[in-house]
């Protein structure tokens, strides 16, 4: 696996998607009016750095030094703002002490009216001279935002107010006094949740079916209408981060998503739209109240309220509609937004009012197509051809004198079940573009080899279509052709099966898939070499004669029509085994 590639294209796309935006280069003019970073998360509290000035009085065209200093961070951003309106824009402009760390930003139509950093090394202080204007405000205050790390950063610290000459006293009606928080504080749960009302009080989703949010293994999510807002809970086994979206469609783009990421601290509760395939937009403003969580034990838990209509500015959907919903859980990143789930998301059946009569359900996170598509491949290749080889390699002399339709027996149902492993490959192969809509890079090497199964399969009947007769001199060589063209796609196809199984868009249970595919080989080839040794047996005990070919060949049909019953016994165990096994792979298909 490309892991650096890979990484590096999550990079750029992240760096790419709205307004989520990476700026190690400092040069982040969007902020200049909000000050705050368009990272995803939200800002901390309690400020560890401090802003300093060398005086406290200026005039116009003074020259203020402006220092910056506190525990090492990679990321600031200074501004000065009138310190009775610190929302307004900003005032003066600044000049560089050191170049190598720090640069000037034009904000509005002020040149240099801000500094920022140039790169994402490690500082402990900055300085820069501010530079103040002929027609700068009474009273002015030093901003600034610093960024530890990506996710750790505090918005809009207050510095000093420096005034002018015999100004006036400051109203503090607009002094900036405090780092302005931007989201609703977060509370902790002290219990986990509880099922008990799903299906009466609450609207629930659950995976598996039967979960219990107490429990550190199984996704719980439910909705509980309080007036005119919902409350929703959310529940899972994850260090990363769990997530639901309501969704028009059972595709992903254009989607409402909630999610509740683990951070160092604590778990950040954000509200995000969902654009096609590229990573979630987080808001800056959620829109969500009495946000709690809870994380122990390996059990992430958050709960939040939210109105039923919120004004359309703020990219959320009415709770009032039926809509698909997506559970999803995933890894966080430690330098940027959070990773791509790593597993298919659970996906109700059908669309919901979650503000309508409560009701418990499940969902899948498999496609109901991609379900399908692997049910036939199984039904395929673990029973049809399997029981149709094994009668055309061992039972041919044994059903020599039986007719069907004309027909040898053996042939008959050989052919039979030849042709249904084509037709039910062949639906089967269909299904997945009828799904993606066309071809899936993502999917690895399972599509290509699947192709390759799938022109074999329907060769090896076109070639059989053109066999020589019997004793035609071209025969043994169509025989050995047969064989190996047969041999070739069922041992493609189940490797194709092997790397079909673990695909997100299946995901069977890991590692029991592997296993009891090894199992059902090992089952195939056990029979296959307990019915070849009897055969070996029988045409030892048969006397051959050296020189009459006719004879030979009626000695060894003879032998290998001995023994009968134990093979039609071996036959009976052998569809009885193929069949448990094509059991167990559908049982496992139908609770994904």
């Amino acid at each position: 696996m490309e892991f650096p590639r890979i990484t590096l294209i999550v990079w750029v796309l992240a760096c790419l998607s709205g307004p989520v935006v990476c700026y190690p280069n400092g040069k982040v003019k969007e902020v200049c009016g909000s000050m705050i970073p368009h990272h995803g998360y939200s800002s901390q509290h309690s400020p560890k750095h401090t802003i300093t000035v060398d005086k406290l009085e200026f005039r116009p065209g003074d020259h203020v030094k402006v220092y910056l200093s506190g525990p090492l961070f990679e990321g600031f951003f200074i501004q000065a703002r009138d310190a009775e309106n610190v929302t307004g824009p900003a005032v003066g402009s600044f000049m560089l002490v050191d170049q190598r760390i720090s640069q000037l930003l034009t904000c509005g139509h002020v040149k240099n009216s801000a500094v920022s950093h140039t790169s994402k090394s490690k500082k402990t202080q900055v300085e820069a001279y501010w530079i103040a204007p002929e027609d700068a405000p009474k009273h002015v205050q030093l901003l600034a935002t610093v960024v530890e790390k990506y996710k750790v950063f505090w918005v809009k610290i207050p510095g000093p107010v420096i005034s002018q000459p015999n100004a006036s006293p400051l109203t503090t009606a607009g002094l900036a006094t405090q780092t302005l928080p931007t989201t609703q504080p977060v509370s902790y749960i002290t219990k986990p949740f509880n099922a008990s009302d799903c299906g009466s009080k609450k609207f629930c989703v659950r995976n598996p079916l039967q979960c219990n949010p107490e429990a550190a293994d199984c996704f719980f999510l439910s909705f509980k209408e309080d007036g005119s807002s919902v409350l929703v809970e959310m529940s899972g086994p994850s260090d990363g981060y769990i997530a639901f979206a309501l969704s028009h469609d059972q595709w992903m783009g254009g989607d409402d998503a909630y999610l509740c990421i683990a951070e160092d601290q604590g778990i950040d509760i954000n509200t995000a739209s969902l654009t096609g395939r590229t990573p979630p937009v987080l808001d800056l403003q959620n829109a969500l109240e009495y946000m709690s969580w809870r994380l122990a034990d390996g059990l992430l838990q958050c709960s939040f309220r939210r109105n039923i209509h919120l004004p359309t500015y703020k990219g959320r959907f009415n709770l009032d509609a039926k809509y698909y919903i997506f559970l999803a859980d995933g890894e966080t990143s430690e330098d940027g937004p959070i990773r791509k789930h790593y597993r298919q998301p659970l996906i109700t059946n059908g669309m919901y009012d979650v503000t309508g009569s409560p009701k418990d359900i499940g969902g899948s996170r498999s496609p109901l197509l991609i379900k399908a598509h692997g049910a036939l491949m199984f039904v395929a290749w673990i029973t049809t051809v399997s029981i149709g080889v094994i009668i055309a390699r061992f039972f041919k002399p044994l059903w020599a004198h039986s007719l069907l339709f004309g027909k040898e027996l053996w042939f008959q149902v050989h052919r039979l079940l030849m042709m249904t492993t084509v037709t039910l490959a062949s639906i089967s192969f269909i299904l997945p573009f009828v799904y993606r809509g066309g071809w899936n890079y993502r999917a690895g090497f399972h599509p290509y080899l699947g192709c390759a199964v799938m022109a074999l399969a329907i060769f090896q009947p076109l070639m059989a279509g053109f066999r020589p007769l019997p004793h035609a001199p071209r025969r043994q060589i169509f025989n050995w052709l047969h064989w190996c063209t047969g041999t070739t796609v069922r041992i493609l196809a189940v490797v194709t099966m092997f790397l079909g199984m673990d695909l997100p868009a299946l995901n069977l249970p890991d590692p029991w898939d592997t296993y009891t595919m090894i199992g059902f080989v090992a089952w195939h080839v056990g029979i296959d070499v307990v019915l070849e040794v009897h055969s070996y047996c029988l045409v030892r005990k048969v006397e051959i004669l050296e020189d009459d070919r006719i004879q030979i060949l009626q000695s060894l049909n003879s032998a290998e029509a001995e023994g009968h019953t134990f093979k039609q016994v071996v036959l009976i165990i052998y569809i009885c085994g193929n069949i448990a096994f094509l059991i167990a792979f559908l049982a496992a298909i139908s609770q994904v």
